[in-house]
């Protein structure tokens, strides 16, 4: 069976999860801290990250997010995510790209440095100038999304795809972080609430990162 290493506020594990509750995939979960890791981790990974998907009766070691996701998609054949044309394929990744990157960077990372390691690991106050910072680029992203799922069904096109999760598992570490703003965004909010509504999301609302409550909302499928 697959065992998959992952802490609960990783983003690029969560898209993993999401891919592995579509594609229906039975899996075990094995909570790990990055910066807690140890040789036998790092044996999987040298680079000591998450996430990790591992077989162990298989000896098959998969690390990085769009690399396990790419390779699900390769082998298992129910409910793909990475589908059409081409071009919509060359869509999906571009958008992909932008929240695996872009968004972690301007804002999943800082927060959860913020939030996350400034309160767990290093006991110290979060820098309100960078949670003000990584909100306002919060809104500029939801509006993108706004116009997407305005002029399309999906974030991508017509069709449910990986990008749609890309951006659902980083927007959900930041609603657990309880830094999600809806204000003028009904159709961003109204397209996360049918994401978070969906079977596969619901491992992910019922992940709690010690030390670290979610807000009340948070496991909601209709806040």
């Amino acid at each position: 069976m697959w065992h998959l290493y992952q802490f609960p506020l990783c983003p690029f594990s969560r898209k993993v999860q999401l891919v592995l509750g579509e594609k229906k995939i039975a899996y075990e979960p094995v909570t790990l801290y990055p910066w807690d890791a140890g040789e036998e981790f790092r044996r999987l990974n040298p680079a000591g990250r998450v996430p990790v998907l591992h077989d162990a009766g298989k000896k098959m070691t998969l690390i990085d997010s769009q690399a396990i996701c790419e390779y699900l998609e390769e082998t298992v054949d129910d409910r793909p995510l990475i589908l059409g044309s081409a071009r919509g394929r060359a869509e999906i990744r571009r958008l992909i790209a932008l929240f695996d990157e872009s968004f972690f960077g301007d804002i999943t990372a800082p927060l959860l440095h913020e939030k996350m390691r400034k309160r767990l690991i290093l006991r110290q106050s979060p820098d309100s100038r960078t949670l003000r910072d990584a909100v306002r680029l919060l809104h500029e992203y939801l509006d993108y999304i706004d116009w997407l799922v305005d002029n399309r069904r999906w974030l991508a096109g017509a069709q449910l795809s990986l990008a749609d999760f890309s951006a659902a598992a980083q927007i959900s570490v930041i609603d657990y972080l309880g830094d999600m703003d809806w204000s003028d965004h009904t159709s961003a909010h109204e397209w996360y609430r049918v994401m978070k509504s969906r079977p596969s999301f619901g491992p992910l609302l019922r992940q709690k990162m010690e030390g670290l409550p979610a807000p009340r909302h948070y496991s909601d499928v209709n806040a």
